[in-house]
Protein backbone atom coordinates (compact mmCIF):
# COMPACT_ATOMS: atom_id res chain seq x y z
CA UNK A 1 0.00 0.00 0.00
CA UNK A 2 1.17 3.33 -0.72
CA UNK A 3 2.43 5.17 1.95
CA UNK A 4 0.40 8.60 1.50
CA UNK A 5 -2.96 6.58 1.23
CA UNK A 6 -1.58 5.14 4.45
CA UNK A 7 -0.58 9.03 6.50
CA UNK A 8 -2.76 11.85 7.05
CA UNK A 9 -2.48 14.71 4.50
CA UNK A 10 0.87 17.08 4.53
CA UNK A 11 0.55 20.11 6.83
CA UNK A 12 2.50 22.90 7.65
CA UNK A 13 3.68 23.99 11.01
CA UNK A 14 1.69 26.98 13.25
CA UNK A 15 4.65 27.69 14.75
CA UNK A 16 8.23 27.15 15.46
CA UNK A 17 10.40 28.12 18.02
CA UNK A 18 14.15 28.04 19.04
CA UNK A 19 14.43 27.44 22.59
CA UNK A 20 18.06 27.67 24.38
CA UNK A 21 18.04 25.03 27.12
CA UNK A 22 21.74 25.33 28.46
CA UNK A 23 24.57 27.93 27.33
CA UNK A 24 25.95 25.64 24.21
CA UNK A 25 22.76 23.82 23.13
CA UNK A 26 19.40 25.84 21.41
CA UNK A 27 16.83 23.24 20.22
CA UNK A 28 14.62 23.65 17.41
CA UNK A 29 10.83 23.21 17.84
CA UNK A 30 7.49 23.17 15.76
CA UNK A 31 3.96 22.80 16.10
CA UNK A 32 1.77 21.80 13.70
CA UNK A 33 -2.17 20.18 13.24
CA UNK A 34 -4.92 21.55 16.14
CA UNK A 35 -3.38 24.55 18.45
CA UNK A 36 -6.14 23.41 21.04
CA UNK A 37 -6.00 19.69 20.56
CA UNK A 38 -4.36 16.57 22.45
CA UNK A 39 -0.71 17.39 22.81
CA UNK A 40 1.42 14.83 21.59
CA UNK A 41 5.43 15.51 21.11
CA UNK A 42 7.28 13.48 18.05
CA UNK A 43 10.43 11.49 19.63
CA UNK A 44 13.25 11.03 16.30
CA UNK A 45 15.86 8.23 16.64
CA UNK A 46 19.39 8.30 16.57
CA UNK A 47 20.25 9.63 18.99
CA UNK A 48 21.51 11.94 16.24
CA UNK A 49 19.04 11.95 13.98
CA UNK A 50 16.13 14.18 13.38
CA UNK A 51 12.52 14.74 12.92
CA UNK A 52 10.83 14.94 8.90
CA UNK A 53 8.13 17.09 7.35
CA UNK A 54 6.34 13.43 6.79
CA UNK A 55 6.57 12.79 10.64
CA UNK A 56 3.75 15.17 11.07
CA UNK A 57 1.45 12.76 8.93
CA UNK A 58 1.30 10.13 11.98
CA UNK A 59 -1.00 12.30 13.61
CA UNK A 60 -4.84 13.88 12.64
CA UNK A 61 -4.12 17.34 12.50
CA UNK A 62 -7.73 18.30 13.72
CA UNK A 63 -7.29 16.24 16.94
CA UNK A 64 -3.67 16.68 17.73
CA UNK A 65 -1.21 19.67 18.81
CA UNK A 66 1.73 18.11 17.22
CA UNK A 67 4.97 18.93 18.76
CA UNK A 68 8.05 18.04 16.58
CA UNK A 69 11.72 18.80 18.03
CA UNK A 70 15.25 18.40 17.10
CA UNK A 71 17.05 16.52 19.80
CA UNK A 72 20.87 18.45 20.67
CA UNK A 73 23.10 18.65 17.95
CA UNK A 74 21.00 17.66 15.20
CA UNK A 75 18.64 18.36 12.54
CA UNK A 76 18.00 22.18 13.02
CA UNK A 77 19.35 22.24 16.64
CA UNK A 78 22.31 24.23 17.28
CA UNK A 79 25.61 23.36 17.23
CA UNK A 80 25.50 21.45 14.97
CA UNK A 81 26.72 17.12 15.73
CA UNK A 82 28.04 18.41 19.16
CA UNK A 83 29.36 16.18 21.90
CA UNK A 84 29.21 18.76 24.64
CA UNK A 85 26.68 18.34 27.52
CA UNK A 86 25.01 15.58 24.90
CA UNK A 87 23.62 12.60 27.26
CA UNK A 88 20.43 10.61 28.12
CA UNK A 89 19.52 12.95 31.35
CA UNK A 90 20.19 15.87 29.21
CA UNK A 91 17.88 14.67 26.78
CA UNK A 92 14.91 13.78 29.40
CA UNK A 93 15.68 17.23 30.76
CA UNK A 94 15.31 19.01 27.41
CA UNK A 95 11.90 17.02 26.88
CA UNK A 96 10.26 18.29 29.81
CA UNK A 97 11.67 22.04 29.22
CA UNK A 98 9.76 22.04 26.20
CA UNK A 99 6.54 20.73 28.11
CA UNK A 100 6.94 23.65 30.45
CA UNK A 101 7.89 26.38 27.63
CA UNK A 102 4.50 25.25 25.60
CA UNK A 103 2.63 25.31 28.74
CA UNK A 104 1.52 21.35 28.42
CA UNK A 105 0.56 19.76 31.56
CA UNK A 106 0.34 16.34 30.60
CA UNK A 107 1.37 14.70 26.54
CA UNK A 108 1.06 11.86 24.67
CA UNK A 109 4.41 10.36 23.59
CA UNK A 110 5.49 8.81 20.31
CA UNK A 111 8.96 7.72 19.78
CA UNK A 112 10.51 4.53 17.40
CA UNK A 113 14.00 3.00 18.12
CA UNK A 114 16.02 5.18 20.48
CA UNK A 115 12.76 7.37 20.62
CA UNK A 116 11.29 4.47 22.09
CA UNK A 117 14.11 4.63 24.87
CA UNK A 118 13.49 7.78 25.28
CA UNK A 119 10.22 8.11 25.76
CA UNK A 120 10.46 5.52 28.46
CA UNK A 121 13.08 6.97 30.32
CA UNK A 122 11.33 10.47 30.09
CA UNK A 123 8.22 8.90 31.45
CA UNK A 124 10.26 6.95 34.09
CA UNK A 125 10.93 10.34 34.82
CA UNK A 126 8.05 11.79 34.79
CA UNK A 127 5.56 9.74 35.18
CA UNK A 128 2.69 12.36 36.21
CA UNK A 129 3.06 14.11 33.06
CA UNK A 130 2.91 11.48 30.37
CA UNK A 131 -1.44 10.40 28.77
CA UNK A 132 0.42 7.51 27.17
CA UNK A 133 3.00 5.73 25.35
CA UNK A 134 3.11 4.87 21.16
CA UNK A 135 6.18 2.69 21.07
CA UNK A 136 7.43 1.52 18.15
CA UNK A 137 11.11 -0.65 17.15
CA UNK A 138 11.80 -0.80 21.10
CA UNK A 139 15.68 -0.39 21.83
CA UNK A 140 16.08 -1.03 25.16
CA UNK A 141 19.99 0.25 25.19
CA UNK A 142 21.43 -2.85 27.09
CA UNK A 143 24.80 -4.13 26.60
CA UNK A 144 23.59 -7.05 24.57
CA UNK A 145 21.22 -4.93 22.29
CA UNK A 146 24.08 -2.29 21.18
CA UNK A 147 26.62 -5.42 20.73
CA UNK A 148 23.83 -7.48 18.20
CA UNK A 149 24.23 -4.37 15.86
CA UNK A 150 27.68 -2.74 16.48
CA UNK A 151 29.39 -6.08 17.03
CA UNK A 152 28.09 -9.73 16.25
CA UNK A 153 24.32 -10.70 15.07
CA UNK A 154 23.11 -8.34 12.71
CA UNK A 155 26.42 -8.80 10.34
CA UNK A 156 25.64 -12.26 9.83
CA UNK A 157 22.39 -10.99 8.07
CA UNK A 158 24.22 -8.70 5.91
CA UNK A 159 27.49 -9.59 5.66
CA UNK A 160 28.17 -7.47 2.54
CA UNK A 161 26.99 -4.13 4.25
CA UNK A 162 28.91 -5.47 6.84
CA UNK A 163 32.42 -5.71 5.12
CA UNK A 164 31.60 -1.53 4.05
CA UNK A 165 30.89 -0.83 7.48
CA UNK A 166 34.12 -2.34 9.05
CA UNK A 167 36.31 -1.00 5.99
CA UNK A 168 37.36 2.08 7.71
CA UNK A 169 38.54 0.64 11.11
CA UNK A 170 42.08 -1.40 10.92
CA UNK A 171 41.24 -4.92 11.27
CA UNK A 172 43.50 -5.35 14.76
CA UNK A 173 40.75 -2.75 16.09
CA UNK A 174 37.56 -4.81 14.93
CA UNK A 175 37.17 -6.80 18.30
CA UNK A 176 35.35 -3.82 19.69
CA UNK A 177 33.72 -1.09 16.61
CA UNK A 178 32.04 1.03 19.30
CA UNK A 179 35.99 1.96 20.48
CA UNK A 180 37.08 2.23 17.04
CA UNK A 181 34.28 4.22 15.38
CA UNK A 182 34.57 6.88 18.53
CA UNK A 183 38.51 7.43 17.97
CA UNK A 184 37.60 7.81 13.77
CA UNK A 185 34.34 9.77 14.76
CA UNK A 186 36.11 12.04 17.14
CA UNK A 187 39.25 12.60 15.35
CA UNK A 188 40.71 15.68 14.35
CA UNK A 189 41.03 14.45 10.35
CA UNK A 190 37.86 15.17 9.02
CA UNK A 191 38.10 13.33 6.26
CA UNK A 192 38.45 10.46 8.84
CA UNK A 193 35.52 11.56 10.44
CA UNK A 194 33.22 11.72 7.70
CA UNK A 195 34.61 8.67 6.06
CA UNK A 196 33.58 7.28 9.43
CA UNK A 197 30.37 8.82 9.64
CA UNK A 198 29.08 7.82 6.18
CA UNK A 199 30.09 4.42 6.75
CA UNK A 200 28.11 4.14 9.84
CA UNK A 201 24.92 5.83 8.32
CA UNK A 202 24.89 4.07 5.72
CA UNK A 203 25.10 0.56 7.43
CA UNK A 204 22.09 1.80 9.81
CA UNK A 205 20.23 2.81 6.59
CA UNK A 206 20.89 -0.49 4.57
CA UNK A 207 19.59 -2.82 7.18
CA UNK A 208 16.58 -0.55 8.52
CA UNK A 209 13.91 -1.74 5.91
CA UNK A 210 12.79 -5.54 5.52
CA UNK A 211 13.80 -4.98 1.66
CA UNK A 212 16.74 -2.63 1.74
CA UNK A 213 15.66 1.44 0.76
CA UNK A 214 17.72 3.23 -1.74
CA UNK A 215 15.84 6.26 -0.49
CA UNK A 216 16.39 5.46 3.05
CA UNK A 217 20.23 5.03 2.35
CA UNK A 218 20.21 7.73 0.50
CA UNK A 219 19.06 10.00 3.23
CA UNK A 220 21.00 8.67 5.98
CA UNK A 221 24.79 8.86 3.70
CA UNK A 222 23.75 12.46 3.47
CA UNK A 223 27.10 14.26 5.14
CA UNK A 224 25.20 17.01 7.29
CA UNK A 225 22.71 13.75 8.53
CA UNK A 226 25.58 11.04 8.62
CA UNK A 227 27.94 13.56 10.55
CA UNK A 228 25.06 14.15 13.18
CA UNK A 229 24.06 11.11 13.47
CA UNK A 230 27.42 8.94 13.50
CA UNK A 231 28.84 11.01 15.78
CA UNK A 232 25.95 11.03 18.21
CA UNK A 233 25.01 7.56 18.36
CA UNK A 234 28.40 6.31 18.63
CA UNK A 235 28.92 8.84 21.48
CA UNK A 236 25.77 7.42 23.52
CA UNK A 237 26.89 3.92 22.57
CA UNK A 238 30.32 4.77 24.04
CA UNK A 239 29.54 5.42 27.30
CA UNK A 240 26.53 2.59 27.14
CA UNK A 241 23.54 5.52 26.53
CA UNK A 242 24.52 6.95 29.99
CA UNK A 243 22.24 4.71 31.74
CA UNK A 244 23.10 1.78 33.86
CA UNK A 245 22.55 -1.53 32.52
CA UNK A 246 18.67 -3.00 32.12
CA UNK A 247 17.75 0.29 34.09
CA UNK A 248 14.50 0.41 31.52
CA UNK A 249 13.04 -2.45 32.61
CA UNK A 250 14.35 -2.33 36.44
CA UNK A 251 12.16 0.69 36.62
CA UNK A 252 9.32 -0.47 34.55
CA UNK A 253 7.31 -0.50 37.78
CA UNK A 254 6.83 3.40 37.88
CA UNK A 255 5.16 3.56 34.13
CA UNK A 256 3.16 0.07 34.43
CA UNK A 257 -0.06 2.32 34.96
CA UNK A 258 0.40 4.64 31.64
CA UNK A 259 -1.52 3.20 28.67
CA UNK A 260 1.17 1.96 26.24
CA UNK A 261 0.97 0.60 22.44
CA UNK A 262 4.50 -1.82 21.77
CA UNK A 263 4.58 -1.63 17.84
CA UNK A 264 7.28 -3.88 16.24
CA UNK A 265 8.01 -5.11 12.93
CA UNK A 266 9.20 -9.44 12.84
CA UNK A 267 12.01 -8.55 11.15
CA UNK A 268 13.71 -5.66 12.75
CA UNK A 269 17.42 -6.40 12.60
CA UNK A 270 18.56 -2.91 13.90
CA UNK A 271 16.13 -3.66 17.47
CA UNK A 272 15.36 -7.48 17.44
CA UNK A 273 11.81 -8.03 18.50
CA UNK A 274 12.79 -10.09 21.67
CA UNK A 275 13.34 -6.48 22.81
CA UNK A 276 9.37 -5.53 22.48
CA UNK A 277 8.39 -9.15 24.32
CA UNK A 278 10.87 -8.57 27.19
CA UNK A 279 9.10 -4.58 27.67
CA UNK A 280 5.56 -6.11 27.22
CA UNK A 281 6.56 -8.65 29.21
CA UNK A 282 7.45 -5.97 32.20
CA UNK A 283 4.15 -3.78 30.91
CA UNK A 284 1.59 -6.65 30.62
CA UNK A 285 -1.12 -3.97 30.54
CA UNK A 286 0.71 -2.46 27.93
CA UNK A 287 -0.82 -4.04 24.18
CA UNK A 288 1.69 -5.84 21.52
CA UNK A 289 1.87 -5.36 17.76
CA UNK A 290 3.65 -7.68 15.68
CA UNK A 291 3.88 -6.43 12.54
CA UNK A 292 4.72 -9.75 10.49
CA UNK A 293 6.30 -8.33 6.77
CA UNK A 294 8.03 -5.39 8.43
CA UNK A 295 11.39 -4.39 9.52
CA UNK A 296 13.10 -1.47 11.94
CA UNK A 297 11.59 1.35 9.28
CA UNK A 298 8.54 3.36 10.67
CA UNK A 299 7.94 4.12 6.82
CA UNK A 300 7.42 0.34 5.47
CA UNK A 301 3.56 -0.01 5.23
CA UNK A 302 2.62 -2.56 8.02
CA UNK A 303 4.55 -0.34 10.72
CA UNK A 304 2.85 2.90 9.33
CA UNK A 305 -0.49 1.50 9.45
CA UNK A 306 -0.31 0.54 13.31
CA UNK A 307 1.07 3.62 14.25
CA UNK A 308 -1.57 6.16 12.68
CA UNK A 309 -4.22 3.44 14.23
CA UNK A 310 -2.77 4.25 17.67
CA UNK A 311 -3.01 7.13 17.34
CA UNK A 312 -6.26 7.49 16.39
CA UNK A 313 -6.74 5.09 18.93
CA UNK A 314 -5.11 7.46 21.56
CA UNK A 315 -7.17 10.64 19.60
CA UNK A 316 -10.22 8.58 21.07
CA UNK A 317 -9.71 7.57 24.37
CA UNK A 318 -8.34 11.02 25.31
CA UNK A 319 -11.10 12.78 23.71
CA UNK A 320 -13.93 11.14 25.99
CA UNK A 321 -11.40 12.11 29.49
Amino acid sequence: MPLQSILYPQIEPFVQHSLQVDNTHCLHIEECGNPNGIPVVFIHGGPGASYSPIHRQFFDPQTYRIILFDQRGCGQSRPHACLTNNTTAHLIEDLDKIRRYLQIDKWLLFGGSWGSTLALLYAQAYPERVFGLILRGIFLCREQDINWFYQSGANRFYPEYWRDFTAPVVTENRSNMIEAYHQLLTSENEIERMRAAEAWSAWEGRTSNLVTDPKTVHHFSQPFHALAMARIECHYFYHQAFIEENQILNNSQAISHIPAIIIHGRYDMVCPINQAFDLHDELPQSKLIICSHAGHSAMESENATALVKATDQFATELNTL
